[in-house]
């Protein structure tokens, strides 16, 4: 007997075949979001207290998940590594299943000109391109016997079931993955809530909020807890009971203290507001005596994850929206974008790259962090290999390439370019890894003005305030809608062995972006940090 709930997924009626499976999950969560997930980026765009920002961010979310349901532009450039969980209800699954999902994973992200963002370990320091984004990422457990709690549709799945959940993660997302050794001092009310406090003031914005939000206390082990925190983030637990249960439970007091905090960080949707989080998940399991393994992570707004469950018969397949327009409240929720994404709407300042570095330093000195402005004309995409290189060259005594000093950098990219568009899906990668360079670069005339995601170190800040230089906050999480609306034109200029990284020379039209530090130094992320300790 069975109490699984199968209104939420499609059925595809043929005998199981594990590549086809997996072929049809990341097809289908690399271009849409499911309904739930949609509605609650909606609710955010429509909070009373949502911020101008807020709004606007949300907007530009919702309709880059309008451009890639379309099937062309996946939902982020970072289309992820991916991610493949399965709990076996007594099904009889072949010997090569994990072959089978890497086949069927492998042969999409190859069709669908997914982006391949795996390095691989030649030497201990040196890695390659595997040019298919492989290994995946395959864990398969029993029910009931799972190094983490299973997941309440696995529990419910038919006997003789295997139940899988897909997903893409981005390394943005991944990397603010925190973990401590504690013990049991850190379980009262007020050290819990301090400690929740502290470590989501860590998570910045640099993984694209609003995020879904995982914390786990307790745990037989620490991998037991950074799996069930790895399971949290991707929804797998979205149906655990909040009430005391045996020996594993949702606490719904301490959702809603993380949810205030989230909303008191003063982040917000990347640029300032409250709607820092769209959920938050608070697990809590049993532990050895002498340990308190506590974990912290998020999912970011591309939130792509998907269940299935294979039977003898055939699979079902989580449900999403092929057409986000037709959900409520969908056309309210996107009215800012579309009124901003008007050539000759909005206050913001309208900036073009083509009168060079010192021209675009002088008109932005007329905005303060946190204003919006519409960049146009051409600027060099480059991020961590192509950075490395350059410093090699300055180490070597050599010059810089004479394109670094002429355009605007921006830390990017892109997903493989679709047959007959431009580019692929287009966004921005975080700021903070190119910090080490700010020295190197700024003292050479080169990254004087640079657009990326997220927070920015002290010494970056300082480098700006030294030499003149601003950092731009571009819109994380809309990748697709970038890549459709602001991109005309796209050239490699150098290191095209990077893949990827390679460095481009990217022609856009009324980018959107924030100011984060103005040319004196002022960050727009110290200034929410200051305000929320107030």
């Amino acid at each position: 007997m069975s109490d699984f709930d199968s209104s939420n997924f499609d059925f595809f009626k043929y005998k199981p075949d594990y590549a086809k499976i997996a072929e049809a999950a990341f097809s289908r969560l690399s271009f849409t979001f499911t309904k739930e997930h949609l509605e609650n980026v909606i609710k955010a765009a429509l909070a009373p207290d949502a911020s101008e920002n807020d709004k606007y961010v949300c907007s530009c979310i919702l309709k880059n998940a309008e451009v890639a349901a379309k099937g062309k532009f996946p939902l982020c450039q970072d289309t992820g590594i991916a991610n493949i969980f399965g709990w076996n209800n007594g099904s009889i699954i072949p010997e090569d299943i994990s072959n089978q999902l890497t086949k069927g994973t492998a042969k999409i992200y190859d069709e669908k000109k997914l982006r391949f963002s795996t390095s691989c370990p030649s030497s201990f320091y040196e890695e390659f391109d595997p040019k298919n984004n492989m290994p995946a990422q395959i864990s398969i457990f029993t029910n009931g016997a799972a190094l983490a709690p299973t997941p309440s549709f696995a529990e419910k799945a038919p006997k003789g079931s295997l139940s899988l959940l897909f997903c893409a993660k981005g390394g943005g997302s991944s990397n603010k993955t925190s973990f401590i050794q504690g013990t049991k001092a850190f379980l009262t009310k007020e050290r819990f809530t301090n400690l929740i406090k502290e470590q989501l003031g860590k998570f910045g914005t640099s993984a694209c909020p609003p995020y879904t939000i995982a914390i786990v206390a307790g745990g037989l082990s620490p991998e037991q807890n950074l799996l069930t925190l790895k399971l949290a983030t991707m929804g797998a637990y979205s149906d655990m009971t909040h009430t005391p249960n045996k020996d594993v439970f949702r606490d719904s007091e301490l959702e809603e203290i993380a949810m205030q905090i989230a909303r008191d960080s003063g982040y917000g949707a990347q640029f300032g507001g409250s709607r820092f989080a769209l959920e938050t998940v608070v697990i809590r399991l049993p532990r050895h005596g002498a340990s308190c393994p506590i974990s912290f992570g998020v999912s970011c707004s591309a939130h792509r994850n998907l269940r299935a469950v294979v039977t003898s018969n055939g699979f079902y397949l989580e449900k999403t929206v092929s057409n986000p327009a037709e959900l409520e409240g969908f056309s309210e929720a996107t009215r800012p974008a579309n009124e901003k994404s008007e050539k000759s709407g909005g206050n913001e300042l309208h900036l073009n790259t083509e009168n060079g570095i010192a021209a675009l330093l002088a008109s932005l000195k007329a905005t303060k962090p946190g204003d919006r402005v519409l960049l146009s004309g051409k600027i060099l995409v480059a991020r961590d290999a192509a950075h490395a290189r350059w410093q090699k060259l300055i180490d070597a005594g050599n010059k810089l390439p004479e394109y670094t000093t002429k355009y605007p950098i921006c830390y990017a990219g892109p997903a493989r370019t679709p047959e007959g568009e431009v580019i692929g899906s287009f966004g921005p990668t975080t700021a903070g890894r190119m910090d080490v360079y700010a020295e190197s670069l700024m003292s050479r005339g080169a990254a004087l003005i640079t657009l990326a995601k997220g927070n920015r170190s002290q010494p970056w800040t300082d480098a700006c305030a030294k030499y003149g230089a601003v950092y731009l906050g571009t819109p994380g999480g809309i990748a697709a809608l970038i890549a459709n609306e602001y991109i005309r034109g796209q050239e490699i200029i150098d290191y095209e062995d990077l893949g990827m990284e390679a460095v481009r020379l990217v022609d856009v039209e009324n980018l959107p972006c924030f100011v984060i530090t103005d040319s004196l130094g002022n960050d727009f992320y110290k200034q929410i940090a200051e305000k929320s300790k107030k």
